[in-house]
């Protein structure tokens, strides 16, 4: 097997998104995505990219005091070699996580991975792209994010987990397009609702400059 992955950067920050926000993790952002997405914060990953054998991408992890890994784009799974790397991590005693778009099967994903799932709202244009048979394949360690524009968002993403019982699944989360969406609407949506949902910020973006690669 070739064991090479096409790696965009890699770097040691503290998590901005998910159940584990706030904790310090390595970001392994792999290069290319299946789909654009109309708010894209990470266009750079299409195009940008040198390949390294998993040897020494491991050897580059064991450079911080950090156990927590998060392998994310782009799309991930977009790479064939994803599936075996995940794996290889676990087996190394990595405790993993999993930032994928919901476009493509995460049945293969090793079950030590917690997958978050990112589900796409009509707001990015791509929501034609979710790929709904991954719901079955949720398991109580994984989560469900959608990402969400504006108030037609919210309502379709209400709907869907609604529809597919997300919230009796795994955790769910509801966060704003950075910039776009005000924090207190959302969050007044939410609450006027009542939905068993977390609400969530990308907590990077304001710790430091909103567009800074590599935090």
């Amino acid at each position: 097997m070739n064991r090479e992955l096409d790696i965009n950067e890699m770097f040691f920050s503290i998590q901005g998104e998910s159940s584990y926000i706030g904790r310090p993790c390595i970001f392994v952002r792999l290069s290319f995505c299946n789909l654009r997405c109309s708010w894209c914060d990470s266009e750079y990953t299409f195009y940008e990219g040198k390949k390294q054998s998993f040897e020494e991408i491991f050897d580059s992890l064991e450079e911080w005091p950090c156990t927590l890994v998060e392998v994310t784009g782009g799309e991930p799974l977009a790479q064939e070699n994803c599936i075996p790397f995940m794996h290889e991590l676990c087996e190394r005693g990595y405790e993993v996580l999993l930032e994928t778009s919901g476009s493509i099967d995460i049945s293969r994903v090793d079950p030590r991975v917690r997958r978050i799932v990112d589900f796409k709202c009509p707001g990015s244009h791509m929501s034609a792209s979710n790929r709904y048979n991954n719901v079955d394949e949720l398991k109580e360690t994984d989560e469900v994010k959608f990402v969400i524009l504006d108030r037609h968002d919210y309502e379709w993403a209400k709907q869907k987990m609604l529809e597919y019982e997300l919230a009796t699944k795994c955790p769910v989360i509801f966060s704003p397009v950075f910039g776009q969406l005000e924090n207190l609407e959302l969050c007044e949506w939410i609450l006027d609702d009542g939905l068993d949902v977390r609400f969530q910020v990308q907590l990077h973006k304001y710790i430091w400059e909103p567009n800074k690669r590599g935090v």
